[in-house]
């Protein structure tokens, strides 16, 4: 019933991939800073910031508890994989997909056990297009192939259907990167056309409207998202995720950024949808739905962020940390308005007051709320929150993401620490010591 990607096809794929480049290193330990993804606050060959001051203490725990808690869900998925227990695969991602399950920080469980199941597959796929050559003993060819067979095996699945069609989408995605179409070169756009549609002839077996899946649900919005669609189409894909599963900001974060104009949408667009979501989620978000939807999008286009409706933002920044006030979240929406928004030097004059405004909150934010440092989300923020980011050194990206929260915190309490006074995070938030 469901026609299989030719093998040749996909081992000319890999072939070009091995006879690639080797990729750069950049100083935070990320692959091929002189792309789409460089950090456009410092220069490629510098160095991170010198840890700062002992006057200021804050907590870094490592790992953190979001941190653990997906390892441990996506252990769970590459332990059964590699076991060949796809049974056990399926059984977990179904479990927790009935119960809602998350962890701490907003994350689906059964999405974390997908991506496990598949993550072999995958990573030997990225270590060949980053490396220029296979990591080694992989078996390129003879993984994906596996994964193709489980679909014979278990034929009506959802789950397995979606961890098999989830892998050529990573793959594809791998393959092109997230700049604009006109920047793709040939050879990656063909072989990313050809993971998109063998991913769509996995998926049409299982139409997200026939199921009650946030997962499979969300894998159709992916394939949406990389073909091409009309804007309605879309909207349609996310309308059913987000429904399924309101409380998934990941989700609305996507859509807004599959509404940018280099995708399938316009800013007029991307406005109306974002209004309309929180609308949809406000029991949920109440005004954050309009934020979440925003939030990458405005950082990624300047024409979006001059448009943003920044009072109705801000007020969903308050009503989501009023509803999620865990850690790793906090984290996210300081680094976010910090570093994200607070240190791009290239704006037009209005995207640059916008920018400012939403950079001010990290002020409420960490004074309020911050009482832990999350290095890596610093580090992504710093990046642009790119999904398609690899980090060759996770120490160097982590160090890069502290010196930049520690820069930034010593900056924000300049006042307090020139009056010689320590700040010390507790769990209570800021507090000052005499030093």
């Amino acid at each position: 019933m469901r026609s299989k990607l030719p093998n040749m096809k996909l081992f000319k794929m890999f072939r070009d991939a091995v006879w690639g480049p080797s990729a750069k290193l950049a100083f935070d330990g990320v692959i091929d800073a002189s792309g789409p993804a460089a950090r456009p606050q410092r220069a490629a060959g510098s160095t991170p910031t010198p840890a700062p001051t002992p006057a200021l203490s804050i907590p870094c725990p490592d790992p953190t508890r979001e941190d653990r808690a997906c390892d441990i869900h996506q252990a769970n998925g590459l332990r059964m994989a590699r076991q060949e227990n796809w049974a056990g695969v399926s059984a977990a991602i179904h479990a927790a997909e009935a119960v809602a399950n998350r962890t701490p920080g907003g994350m689906p469980v059964a999405d974390l056990i997908a991506f496990g199941a598949r993550s072999d597959v995958v990573s030997a796929a990225e270590h060949a297009l980053l490396s220029g050559r296979p990591a080694k003993d992989a078996s390129l060819l003879d993984g994906i192939i596996s994964l193709e067979e489980m679909l014979t095996e278990f034929p009506d699945d959802y789950a397995i259907a979606t961890i098999v069609a989830m892998a050529h989408l990573d793959i594809g995605w791998a393959w092109r990167g997230t700049g604009w179409a006109s920047e793709v070169p040939l050879r990656n756009r063909e072989a990313f056309d050809a993971h998109f549609d063998r991913a769509r002839d996995i998926l049409e077996g299982f139409p997200a409207e026939d199921f009650t899946s946030p997962l499979l649900a969300a894998a159709h919005c992916i394939l949406q998202g990389g073909l091409p669609t009309d804007t309605r189409r879309l909207v349609t894909s996310y309308e059913t995720l987000i429904d399924l599963d309101p409380q998934n900001a990941r989700a609305l974060r996507n859509f807004g950024t599959h509404l940018l104009p280099r995708w399938h949408g316009t800013v007029q667009e991307l406005e109306l949808q974002a209004r309309r979501m929180a609308s949809r989620t406000q029991g949920i978000w109440g005004a954050g739905g309009y934020t979440w939807v925003m939030l990458d999008a405005i950082a990624l286009d300047d024409a979006a962020c001059a448009r943003v409706d920044v009072e109705f933002f801000v007020e969903g920044l308050h009503d989501i940390l009023t509803r999620r006030d865990d850690q790793h979240t906090i984290n996210l929406l300081a680094a976010y308005c910090a570093n994200t928004m607070g240190m791009t030097m290239d704006a037009t004059n209005e995207v640059a007051f916008v920018r400012g405004q939403i950079a001010d909150c990290a002020k409420w934010i960490i004074r309020r709320h911050l009482t832990e440092l999350h290095p890596m989300i610093w580090a992504h923020a710093a990046r642009g929150f790119d999904n398609n980011l690899r980090v060759r050194c996770p120490d160097r990206f982590a160090a890069a993401g502290a010196a930049d929260a520690h820069r930034i915190l010593c900056d924000m309490f300049r006042r307090e620490l020139s009056q010689g006074n320590r700040v010390v995070f507790t769990d209570r938030g800021a507090e000052l010591e005499p030093s």
